[in-house]
């Protein structure tokens, strides 16, 4: 019978994100993830092989909890509408600050030159794009958004609009981000919205 892991492999994916925020590209490395779940680095290089292996793990980890954020926020929330903003907002939630903003960005952009990791990139955007269109789906169907609408156009909307309202908030540094999310997605909604 093998010794207890001690800490579990998704507590330390959620250490490493948020050491990612915290360091960026040039910080991130076994020992600074180690460090913050109070493991010795050899024991990530057992669970995950490399730094590259915790990265993929990581990836893949994110597109499972994209699609368990959409679940829990849709039952928590009475309207589509009132879900699809709180999936938003969340799906931001670890880049709070413009720095970790840039650092997380930073990572994507590594992401993009992988092969691994890109497919991997490309999953979970794929993922939240599926929630954002059977959300707003349901949206159209309930009334919440007039009849006839293109959920799926308007999904690829409310993605490039939460995609660049971060970047302009890192940019301009003005309130946090969960209001620029909030105030971006309302102004793309509202000429959608039943009067």
């Amino acid at each position: 019978m093998g010794r207890p892991r001690g800490v579990e492999d998704t507590a330390i994916l959620r250490a490493t994100a948020q050491v990612m925020g915290r360091v960026g590209p040039p910080g991130l490395t076994l020992a600074a993830v180690a460090r913050e779940v109070g493991l010795v680095p050899a024991t990530l290089v057992q669970r995950f092989g490399s730094k590259h292996g915790l990265l993929l793990a990581l990836a893949d980890q994110a597109e499972k909890d994209m699609t368990e954020m959409a679940e829990r926020v849709r039952r928590s929330h009475e309207s589509a509408l009132g879900a699809l903003t709180a999936l938003t907002v969340e799906s931001v939630a670890a880049m709070a600050t413009p720095e970790s903003f840039a650092n997380h960005l930073a990572f994507l952009c590594m992401d993009l030159g992988d092969p691994q990791l890109y497919e991997r990139a490309l999953a979970i955007h794929r993922t939240q794009k599926r929630m954002i269109e059977d959300l707003l789906t349901e949206a159209i169907s309930g009334g919440e958004l007039r009849a006839g609408g293109d959920a799926v156009a308007l999904a690829r909307t409310v993605q490039a609009v939460v995609a660049g309202a971060g970047l302009t908030w890192a940019l301009e540094r003005e309130g946090r981000l969960e209001q620029r999310i909030r105030q971006e997605l309302d102004a793309v909604l509202s000429p959608h919205i039943p009067s």
